[in-house]
């Protein structure tokens, strides 16, 4: 059954999940990749409009050859030459310590398949949170973060933003890896009482020849998770943060932790929307979260804006029509 649709209100019909990464795939449509099943492995959902989201089941289940076998977190797919790469963190078996791994599919749905029978890289601490840029000269980059579980900096545990050069083959590495962000702005601080502070879940995007490193701060699963950005002229920095952090950020009782985002444009490619979490319940916070989207841009000296959070009507993501599927058919 379809309806008339101009409007859409947040949060989507994705819940259950967190970190949400939208591709839009050569097929036209648009892929959610979030934290979605536990301990399993991974779901996806499918849109033609950025809106209305149908669930296309697991596309990734661990099995007894995955080197990882739990904490199944943030993946984030590109498609190249016809092949799909999903980037994901898992705990690996062998050193009990999170990792980033890489599968392949032929399909955005999957099956994705491991590359290796171990994770993608070991640097020699956790690393979760990868993000993947494709630059104008032809070279790919990684962007994840250093985690906080096993990086005591002064005392404290802290997560920091490293950035390293991608392969031609998409499956190795480049170069030494280079640490672009740590906490250090007052907004970052919102979790010291616990000894521990977070840059995480970045995503990098270049407009105008300058590189935006768009990233999380503080606990996941509080109130004051939240999205800022520095900024570089090259893709490995040095990076600079935006003196007016954070650019998301609970604005209301309704809305809480706000973060672990991407950026994606409308159908027509006149807008971008950042696409993010907020906890299911407000007041409790956690790991029970849900998936929302809102309008961002550029100002006129280059500075980002996020139109959000928002709880309220929205009109639907440009190019979108005016007749989609009604609730999650």
């Amino acid at each position: 059954m379809s309806t008339p649709t101009s409007h859409y209100k947040n949060p989507l019909p994705i819940q259950h999940i967190g970190d949400p990464y939208i591709l839009r795939a050569s097929d036209g449509k648009y892929y959610c990749y979030p934290t979605s099943a536990g301990e399993k492995g991974f779901k996806t959902w499918s849109s033609d409009d950025l809106v209305h989201w149908k669930e296309e089941g697991f596309i990734y289940e661990k099995n007894e050859r995955s080197w990882g076998f739990r904490q199944f977190w943030a993946p984030e797919v590109v498609e190249r030459s016809g092949k799909f790469y999903m980037y994901y963190t898992a705990r690996w078996k062998e050193k009990d310590s999170l990792r980033i791994g890489v599968a392949v599919a032929d399909r955005p749905t999957g099956p994705f398949v491991d590359v290796y029978d171990h994770p993608m890289f070991d640097f020699g601490y956790a690393a979760i949170d990868a993000n993947i840029l494709f630059d104008d000269d032809g070279k790919m980059y990684m962007y994840y973060s250093r985690d906080c579980s096993e990086n005591i900096v002064n005392g404290r545990y802290e997560s920091h933003i490293y950035g390293i050069q991608l392969g031609d083959d998409m499956i190795t590495t480049v170069g030494e890896a280079v640490c672009l962000t740590r906490p250090d702005q007052e907004w970052e601080m919102k979790s010291l009482a616990q000894q521990r502070l977070w840059n995480e879940g970045p995503f990098t995007i270049k407009r105008n020849g300058v590189y935006y490193l768009t990233y999380s701060a503080n606990f996941f699963g509080g109130r004051h998770y939240s999205v800022g950005y520095a900024v570089s002229d090259q893709p490995l920095g040095p990076f600079r943060k935006y003196e007016h952090n954070p650019v998301l950020a609970s604005n209301c009782e309704e809305i809480s932790g706000p973060g672990h985002h991407s950026i994606i444009a409308s159908p027509d490619g006149t807008e971008l929307f950042m696409v993010y979490h907020t906890h299911t319940d407000p007041a409790k916070g956690g790991g029970n979260r849900q998936v929302c989207i809102d309008r961002m841009g550029f100002r006129e000296d280059g500075t980002i804006f996020v139109k959000g959070p928002t709880l309220s009507e929205q009109p639907v993501p440009s190019g979108a029509g005016t007749t989609m599927k009604a609730g999650n058919e």
